[in-house]
C-alpha cells in the first residue's frame, strides 16, 4: 500500500540515498508503512556517480581489519553494528547481483556498475509497499515535516521518521547540508564539517606541467603508521585518487606524509643503483634509468630539493620524498565529508535525543571512513541499524 502524499504516515525515510534506502528496507521488512522523500529528481544520485568507474561496494577483509578504518570523534564501533563485507555482498546479491572480488580486494558488481543494483533495490522496495516521492525538499519541523513540493507545501505527521541527507560534500548531487540549521534549531549539536577523502593543492613548478593527468603508481605514502599503496593521480590543481584518498584524514589532520618511490627496493639495492656512473646523461634522463618511470622522477625533481650528491642521499630521498602540499581541496570537490551530527546527540540506537523518534544514518554523522568499499558499506550498515531501530519503536 502507497502511503498517502500528505498527512499522516507510519514511517517516513527523508533522503533516498544508500543509508535512507537501506533504512526504507529494513522498516518494510518489519511490515511497515514507509514514505520515502528525495529532494532531487532521481534517487541515490551521489550512489550513481560513485559506480560509474565501477562500483566498489566493500572489500574483502576480516570485520576488524575492515572496521579499523573508520574514525570519527566518539564514534562508536562500527563493528558492532554487525554488518560488514560478507553481509554486504550477500544483500546485493539477494538483488540478482553478482559480485567480484579484484586483487587487491575490493568488492564490485560483475557488471561494475550502480544503476542495475540500484533499480533492483528500488523495485523490492516498492513491491514491499514503500512509497517514493522526488522532489521532496525538507524545509522545516514546525508543526511536523515540512516540505516544498513539486505541487506545494506539504505536511506530513509520521510516527518515526529516519534522516539520511547526507554531509556536505558534491552538493549539486544533493549532499548540501542544506538541514544543519534546522537540526540546530532544534537543539542537535552538529560539528562542523571537513573535506574527506579529498586531494590536496600542489603548487606545481613549471616542469611539472608535462607530467599532469598522468598516474603516479608504485609508490607507498606514510603517514605516521599508516601506509598507502594505491595509485593517485598529478592533476593540474594538485594530487588526488584513492591512494591519496587512503590517508587524506591524517595529512589534512596535519600529520607529514612522505612517498617512497622504490617501495620493494631496499635502501643498500637502491643506492647501489645510483652509484652507477651518471657519465654525459643528463640529471633526467640518468634518474630514468635508475627509476624507470619518468613521474617519479619528475616528483623526486619536484620534492626533492636540495638534490643530495651522493648514491646514498640519493636513496635515502627517494624512499622517503617530503609529500609537499598547500592543503586540502574544498569540500565541494571531496569525495565525502567529516564532521556531522556529534555522536554525543543521539542514543546507541541513533535516535536524535532532541527529536524523539526521529533517527539518523549514512554521512549526516560525524565520523568518516577511506574510499574503496569502507565509506558505502558504512552508510549501508548506519541506514541498517537506523531503520530497525526505527522499526522497534513502531513494534513497542
Amino acid at each position: 500500500m502507497t502511503p498517502e502524499p500528505s498527512g499522516k504516515v507510519r514511517a517516513l525515510v527523508i533522503g533516498a540515498g544508500p543509508a535512507g534506502l537501506m533504512a526504507a528496507e529494513e522498516l518494510t521488512k518489519a511490515g511497515h508503512q514507509v514514505m520515502i522523500a528525495e529532494a532531487m529528481p532521481t534517487p541515490a544520485r551521489k550512489f550513481l556517480m560513485a559506480g560509474k568507474s565501477g562500483l566498489n561496494l566493500t572489500k574483502a577483509e576480516s570485520p576488524a581489519a575492515f572496521f579499523s578504518k573508520f574514525r570519527g570523534p566518539d564514534a562508536p564501533d562500527f563493528g558492532q553494528m554487525d554488518f560488514g563485507p560478507d553481509d554486504v555482498v550477500r544483500w546485493a546479491e539477494n538483488l540478482g547481483q553478482p559480485m567480484f572480488t579484484g586483487s587487491t580486494g575490493r568488492v564490485f558488481p560483475t557488471g561494475m556498475k550502480a544503476s542495475p543494483l540500484l533499480r533492483a533495490w528500488l523495485a523490492r522496495l516498492i513491491e514491499s509497499g514503500a512509497g517514493l516521492r522526488t522532489r521532496w525538499r525538507w524545509v522545516g519541523l514546525a508543526g511536523g515535516f515540512h516540505f516544498a513540493t513539486p505541487d506545494g507545501d506539504a505536511m506530513l505527521q509520521p510516527d518515526v521518521t529516519v534522516l539520511a541527507l547526507g554531509g556536505a560534500s558534491w552538493p549539486g548531487l544533493g549532499s548540501d547540508a542544506a538541514w544543519v540549521p534546522t537540526l540546530q534549531q532544534a537543539g542537535v549539536s552538529i560539528a562542523p564539517f571537513r573535506p574527506a577523502n579529498m586531494g590536496f593543492h600542489v603548487a606545481w613548478s613549471a616542469p611539472m606541467k608535462k607530467v599532469v593527468g598522468q598516474a603516479v603508481k608504485g609508490v607507498a605514502i606514510h603517514a605516521g603508521n599508516l601506509i598507502g599503496r594505491g595509485e593517485w593521480v598529478i592533476s593540474q590543481a594538485g594530487i588526488e585518487g584513492g591512494g591519496i584518498y587512503e590517508l587524506a584524514a591524517a595529512i589534512r589532520d596535519g600529520m607529514p606524509a612522505t612517498v617512497d618511490l622504490a617501495p620493494d627496493v631496499d635502501h643498500v639495492s637502491l643506492a647501489a643503483r645510483f652509484a652507477r656512473p651518471k657519465g654525459k646523461l643528463s640529471l633526467g634522463n640518468w634518474l630514468r634509468r635508475v627509476l624507470g618511470d619518468p613521474v617519479k622522477v619528475a616528483l623526486l625533481l619536484e620534492w626533492g630539493q636540495p638534490l643530495p650528491d651522493d648514491p646514498a642521499g640519493w636513496a635515502a630521498r627517494t624512499k622517503a620524498l617530503p609529500l609537499q602540499h598547500a592543503g586540502p581541496m574544498p569540500i565541494d570537490r571531496a569525495i565525502s565529508s567529516a564532521g556531522g551530527i556529534a555522536w554525543s546527540a543521539v542514543t546507541p540506537e541513533l535516535e536524535l535525543r532532541a527529536l524523539p523518534n526521529v533517527f539518523v544514518a549514512g554521512e549526516m554523522l560525524d565520523w568518516e571512513a577511506p574510499t574503496g568499499g569502507y565509506l558505502l558499506t558504512g552508510c549501508i550498515a548506519l541506514g541498517r541499524h537506523a531503520g530497525r531501530a526505527a522499526a522497534r519503536r513502531l513494534a513497542e
